[in-house]
């Protein structure tokens, strides 16, 4: 299968510095499993190929302003462990996107993002439908949380939906196995980056042509 890039948007969800980055209010919770999938560099190789073939590049961050006011008073799951850390408030490093993956100017950085599905709160949709976006690749943190709930929600609005399972990371080997072998595969395409690039490039030596998605 080929793919169109001016019909192909990636998502890059939280790819920031309290996640992705040594110092990092939640950084060591993620690090291992960053580490095998070797996402950052694989992201990075990902995006610069999709981008130079036409691609939408989405970056999807999330903030909170200093004493997260725009959630409740009594947060609980994982929003409570963001809060705990004091993690992605607005206007500190630890928000801000990875210097790896900054945004470009033909770049589009998503606004509102205050929960899991990135289309929840932000202009994401809009964005997709009115760019004539029919594909869409995810890759970010985490690979069982936001990335699944993004994903879930893209597999309904009817989009083409892949998951970049190099791209992608989770705070245990487990989760983000669990996540890829069970759930990925019932709302999405899960591939490696190199083998959505064969199919968004039509470079047959990435793409993995047994999978027919």
């Amino acid at each position: 299968m080929e793919l169109d890039p001016r019909e192909t948007a990636v998502v890059l969800i939280e790819y920031q510095n309290d996640f992705a980055s040594d110092g990092g209010a939640l950084h060591g919770a993620v690090s291992d499993v960053m580490e095998s999938t070797g996402m950052i560099a694989n992201t990075g190789q990902a995006v610069a190929r999709a981008r130079d073939a036409g691609a939408t590049i989405i970056h999807a961050p999330i903030s909170f302003v200093e004493g997260y006011g725009e959630i409740s008073e009594t947060p609980y799951g994982i929003l409570a462990g963001v809060v705990e850390s004091n993690a992605f408030v607005k206007g500190s490093w630890g928000a801000e996107i990875v210097d790896e993956l900054a945004p470009e100017k033909t770049d589009i950085v998503v606004e509102g993002k205050r929960g899991l599905d990135t289309f929840a709160s932000t202009n994401l949709d809009f964005i997709l439908r009115s760019r004539g976006i029919r594909n869409v690749a995810l890759g970010g943190f985490l690979t069982n949380c936001c990335v699944e709930s993004t994903m879930r929600s893209a597999y309904e609005k009817g989009f083409n939906v892949f998951t970049l399972t190099d791209c992608v990371a989770a705070t245990s080997q487990e989760e983000h196995d669990n996540a890829i072998a069970k759930d990925y595969p019932m709302f999405s395409h899960p591939v490696s980056s190199k083998e959505f690039l064969g199919a968004l490039t039509g470079d047959e030596t990435l793409a993995d042509t047994s999978r027919g998605y």
